[in-house]
């Protein structure tokens, strides 16, 4: 048995990976990793979807949680008219204080622009976007504007259904009646500076550390570094360790894990409930573009 990998680990990977899976009709698509992403070609997203494509897609956001949209060339309004097929669009509370490249002011649009004066680059850390909502987004729909010269900038993409199950057994059991608190001051004022709006102040909100998702009934983990503060039921010391020890599984833990490299013309959705994501800024000084939209569905995360 691997020191780094042990019998848990083994079977839950193999078990999503014999998962029976239907070939698509709609599009292309060819898996990036065994248990994580797929890039899909032979779609043009500045239409809107047919009935056939978008049930398709959304069995593709299932079974394979990060999709990669090759060949593709949207404008903003383009772009928030993709993500509206499948959800409400989330309205960010820093989206006013970031610069939207085509220089308008939309809230429903995250944009960011990364240089050699950036002090950071928005998602440097394994995160859930926004975990501090009250209904926290499902979808985010990613297009990097400016791609870094030479390369780099590449976005990773962690499987948080495989991290669920690749915890031993009791250990699974401890955490599935546990919550924790996920903080917008957090991430947002001790991660970058932020400030909330006058007489504002940014959310907080309780959610299960296990919850099952409500589209595909599967347990994931629900934690992440940058938002969540400390789980309710345990002392800070104890909630302290559990935290540490479910970053550390999530980051280590490469075989669920997958890179995605960005191509001009590349749009990037994946579902924010079951994955993390990780924003690499290996390029600095250059600079890299882009915009994120993102949307919410009735129901989220569930007990």
């Amino acid at each position: 048995m691997s020191f780094y990998q042990d019998f848990f680990d083994k079977q839950a990977i193999a078990a999503w990976n014999q998962r029976e899976r239907q070939a698509f009709v709609s599009f292309e698509l060819k898996p990036l990793a065994p248990t994580l992403g797929a890039e899909i070609r032979g779609l043009d997203l500045s239409l809107p979807l047919t009935e056939a494509q978008q049930t398709e897609l959304r069995r593709a956001m299932g079974e394979y949680l990060v999709l990669a949209f090759r060949d593709q060339h949207l404008d903003s309004a383009q772009h928030k008219a993709f993500a509206r097929q499948f959800g409400t669009l989330h309205r960010h509370v820093l989206a006013k204080s970031r610069v939207v490249a085509g220089g308008t002011d939309d809230p429903e649009i995250l944009a960011w622009r990364t240089g050699k004066d950036s002090r950071f680059t928005a998602g440097d850390a394994w995160h859930h976007d926004v975990s501090c909502d009250a209904a926290p987004i499902w979808g985010s729909f990613l297009r990097v504007t400016r791609l870094p010269e030479g390369g780099g900038g590449d976005t990773l993409f962690a499987n948080m259904v495989l991290a669920y199950e690749s915890l031993s057994e009791p250990f699974r059991r401890f955490i599935d009646g546990l919550s924790a608190v996920h903080d917008g001051a957090q991430a947002w004022t001790a991660g970058y500076g932020s400030r909330p709006e006058p007489g504002q102040t940014f959310p907080a909100h309780e959610h299960p550390v296990a919850p099952r998702h409500p589209v595909t009934g599967q347990r994931f983990l629900y934690v992440n570094e940058a938002f969540t503060s400390h789980i309710v039921q345990l002392s800070r010391g104890e909630s302290q360790a559990v935290l540490q020890q479910l970053y550390r599984h999530i980051e280590r833990q490469v075989s669920f894990q997958v890179r995605v490299r960005w191509e001009p013309g590349t749009l990037l959705f994946w579902d924010n409930w079951a994955t993390q994501h990780h924003a690499v800024w290996d390029y600095f000084p250059r600079e890299r573009w882009g915009e994120r939209v993102s949307v919410c569905l009735p129901h989220g995360p569930q007990v």
